[in-house]
């Protein structure tokens, strides 16, 4: 007798067939946090993957499989007890953000319909309301939306610009969109150079070499940002076309570049400007923080990354446009996609808003969340960490045997315990990771090794930030001692 099939997620029957499946993970997850009764789990790589191994039972494609509550329960629990959870007010190494649960909610309402972002007649809906909400976001960006001439004589449009964003898998991919529209405004025989600071995103390196472009021009940043003298010397210095690419959020501070002074040389030199806002472009939410985005509309592309300061599950990020024509370079045609007779009569064509052809609807989650908290929302959940990060800065200053690298611009805190050397401070890191109590960054700045604390979870409360530091110090005395 042929066994039927499982049930499908979408369809008539779909949410009778999650329902009881949504109560087994929800409780499998409350089981493997419960478990691991931590940020992360303790005992290191070894340890974790002895646990998910077992889980496996032993066989990753039986040749006869369990039941599905079983096999979620089992993996499920599995990779919650061994999961690095962002939710967990201790974690705070890297850009990596609680999801709302609205935002997840949405991304498993996403799953269970499965539209593919590649044809109109897979995503109706779904490729509307990425237009939509694409638009809205670009404008934000982009609020007056006008060229310079000076800066923009390469603008792809004669008309007013009209701005416009991609939805990307995060600032990696965005950036690398942002250099290919670059070499394609320009041409054959005319390769873009890219002028970056030494404190920009590695990505732009990487992909540099993915175009075929030449190696970016790093620009020094004495002060942990773009120097605007020796920018100007770079500018004057080489042969044109060039991208300046700013940064709004380090990686490793969270720092800003001077984006005005930038604007004023990019235009003195015909150079366009690219502004890599992955961390700090959420800061247009808040009233309190977006004049540190000041200039930034002046860009021609803009990365943004809401799976950041935008607490969506991965991935959510853009590239804003200043010029939806800027994107006409990336049509292409598939026949069976968005054949031409299709597209002239009125078919939406998909395939010009990605270098991807199968892609999630991740703009869903991102739409329920601004329709649920709006600008304002999310402009008190941006101003709620960035607090917290300088709470966490005033601890430190105040706390004996640390010292405090700088007062945070956005919501990183390096530091480290007075005297130790950099050897000390990366084992106190893998101390606390291995004995899963807490999880911390690392940043390399003026020379040394710092503890890096990126405060993104708007729950953590100035207890949690207390006992950050009491365990850092506990470990530090431990070291020592020895």
């Amino acid at each position: 007798m042929r066994a039927s099939p499982p049930p499908l997620a979408g369809g008539e029957t779909g949410p009778d067939a999650l329902r009881p499946l949504l109560d087994t993970v929800l409780g499998a997850l409350r089981d493997g946090a419960h478990a691991r009764g931590g940020p992360i789990p303790a005992g290191g790589p070894d340890e974790v993957t002895a646990q998910v191994r077992e889980a496996l039972g032993g066989a990753v494609l039986p040749e006869t499989g369990t039941t599905p509550t079983a096999a979620l329960r089992t993996l499920v629990t599995a990779l919650a007890q061994g999961a690095a959870d962002p939710a967990h007010p201790l974690c705070a190494a890297h850009l990596h953000t609680p999801p709302l649960a609205l935002a997840a909610a949405a991304d498993l309402a996403a799953s269970a319909l499965n539209p593919s972002m590649d044809s109109w007649d897979q995503a109706p809906a779904a490729s509307a309301l990425e237009d939509l909400v694409t638009e809205a976001l670009a404008t934000a960006v982009y609020p007056t939306a006008a060229y310079s001439p000076a800066a923009y004589s390469t603008a792809a449009s004669p008309t007013a610009p009209h701005p416009d964003a991609l939805v990307t898998t995060g600032g990696t991919e965005s950036n690398q969109l942002a250099l290919l529209l670059a070499r394609e405004r320009h041409g054959p025989g005319h390769a873009v150079r890219a002028v970056v600071g030494a404190n920009a995103h590695h990505s732009f390196r990487r992909a540099a070499w993915l175009l075929g472009l030449p190696e970016p021009v790093t620009v020094p940043t004495p002060n942990g940002t773009l120097d605007p003298v020796a920018l100007d010397e770079a500018l004057t210095d080489l042969p044109g076309p060039l991208l300046v690419v700013a940064t709004a959020g380090t990686t490793d501070t969270g720092r800003i570049d001077p984006l005005p002074e930038i604007v004023a040389l990019c235009e003195a030199h015909g150079a366009d400007l690219h502004v890599d806002a992955a961390y700090g472009g959420a800061a247009l939410f808040s009233d309190t923080h977006r004049p540190l985005l000041t200039g930034l509309d002046r860009a021609r592309t803009v990365t943004l990354d809401l799976h950041k300061l935008g607490w969506q599950p991965v991935a959510a990020g853009l590239l804003a446009v200043r010029d939806t024509a800027d994107l006409a370079v990336l049509s292409h045609t598939a026949d069976y996609l968005n054949a031409d007779d299709d597209t002239e009569a009125g078919l939406p064509d998909l395939l010009g808003r990605s270098l991807r052809t199968t892609r999630r609807p991740d703009i869903l989650k991102i739409a329920v969340t601004l329709r649920a908290l709006g600008r304002t929302g999310l402009g008190e959940l941006v101003d709620r960490v960035c607090a917290l990060a300088r709470h966490l800065a005033d601890l430190v200053e105040k706390a004996p045997g640390l010292e405090l690298y700088e007062h945070p611009t956005l919501t990183t805190v390096l530091f480290r315990p007075e005297h130790a050397d950099d050897t000390t401070v990366a084992a106190i890191r893998r101390t606390l990771l291995t004995q899963g109590r807490a999880v911390l960054g690392r940043a390399h700045q003026d020379g040394r090794l710092w503890l890096k604390a990126t405060l993104l979870n708007p729950h953590a409360t100035p207890g949690d930030l207390e006992e950050i530091l009491t365990l850092v110090a506990a470990q530090t005395e431990g070291s020592t001692d020895r």
